[in-house]
């Protein structure tokens, strides 16, 4: 504000020494009166920017009343800054008509001036001089207004690619921990399902010898190992930067490695292989391994021998299934589920583009997980 004051100050200062200059048209009034106009013009240099409609009424008023008692350069030029806020500060669409407005009075007012002066040669000056007091101003805070304008439209922009971008990076690490909560839930549940059966086998059991304490101890211990190299393996590929090389990754065809140690947990399962073992999809081959690996979890912490495990390889896709007997025997053991082992194996198999179906065989007392992956077109 105090800005404006001392423009609107300065303005008027600079006009009344124009005024003392004589630029102006002598036509016998006293040059105090001069400044009458020239004070209404500065009057709007106040306002121009909180209501510029109104510093453009009170420029008007000024100029026409300079017109009859001058007029002088002073009072022009400062209509010319009224012209120019009321284009830059008010509507969109009172610029372009003001535009318009102006174009057509510099060509008014110098067909007038030809006329009057009798001199068409006139016409051309008076045309060039009310072109620039009227449309130079508005012609300038047109372009000013519109770069304005793109420059706010271009922060908008940018601002929205910002939003999106943050959306797309929080997807992004949402997806990533879902991620990492399913490989971590899938890992470590088979391992340490199988340590605590077998330990609460060997502390429940008293008539227990000493070589049977020691193989359970043997596969408590084999297990502890072999979820601390998987944990190892997982942190490694987490610290993992670059492109390093394939890490080693779980497959399918270790299946058999995962029955052996549900076989050592006390637990009858029965390994069927069906078609030509080969290689599989990165993503394929982990979806099966891990939907396998949760089903024999389950099956350890909830189900009764025997289990039936089968992998099927057919034309374009792999067949994963595990059944198991319905009981309530290893429930007693305390190992609760935490809801998340199905939820993971529909994941899985959804994510690779495959079905997964798991429930109940009627009539038959049995629990079925079944998987049906693609092969033939890489994930």
């Amino acid at each position: 504000m105090k800005q404006v004051v001392l423009g609107a100050g300065l303005a008027f200062a600079v006009g009344v020494v124009l005024i003392a200059g004589e630029s102006y048209v002598h036509r016998g009034v006293p040059e105090w009166v001069l400044c009458v106009p020239l004070a209404f013009t500065c009057a709007g240099v106040l306002v121009r920017q909180r209501a510029p409609l109104a510093s453009l009424g009170l420029g008007v008023v000024g100029v026409v009343i300079d017109g009859f008692v001058g007029p002088s350069l002073g009072t022009v030029l400062v209509f010319t800054d009224n012209l120019y806020a009321a284009a830059l500060y008010g509507p969109a669409r009172f610029a372009r008509v003001l535009l318009g407005v102006t174009g057509v009075l510099a060509v008014v007012a110098g067909a007038v001036a030809g006329f009057v002066m009798a001199d068409w040669r006139m016409l051309a000056v008076m045309g060039v001089q009310a072109g620039l007091v009227l449309v130079t101003p508005v012609t300038t805070a047109v372009v000013l207004r519109e770069q304005r304008d793109r420059a706010a439209a271009e922060r908008v922009r940018a601002e929205q690619v910002a939003r999106l971008s943050e959306l797309d990076r929080q997807a992004a690490v949402a997806a990533e921990r879902t991620r990492m909560a399913r490989e971590l839930h899938d890992m470590i549940a088979n391992h340490f399902s199988a340590i605590a059966i077998q330990s609460t086998a060997a502390l429940s059991r008293k008539d227990l010898d000493r070589e049977t304490v020691r193989r359970v101890m043997e596969s408590v211990r084999e297990n502890s190992v072999q979820g601390m190299a998987e944990m190892r393996a997982m942190i490694g590929l987490l610290r993992q930067e670059g492109d390093e090389g394939e890490p080693t990754r779980p497959r399918l065809a270790d299946a058999e490695t995962l029955v052996e140690r549900v076989l050592e947990a006390g637990m009858a399962v029965e390994l069927r292989v069906e078609g030509e073992a080969r290689e599989l999809p990165a993503a394929v081959d982990l979806a099966g391994y891990r939907i396998l690996q949760e089903s024999l979890t389950n099956a350890l912490k909830h189900g009764e021998p025997p289990v039936s495990v089968a992998v099927v390889y057919e034309g374009e896709q792999v067949r994963v299934s595990v059944e198991n007997g319905l009981g309530e025997g290893r429930r007693e053991a305390g190992l609760p589920g935490a809801g998340a082992g199905l939820i993971g194996m529909r994941e899985r198999a959804s994510l690779v583009g495959g079905l997964f179906d798991a429930g109940e065989v009627r009539d038959e007392g049995r629990w079925r997980v079944s998987a049906v992956l693609p092969t033939a077109v890489e994930v």
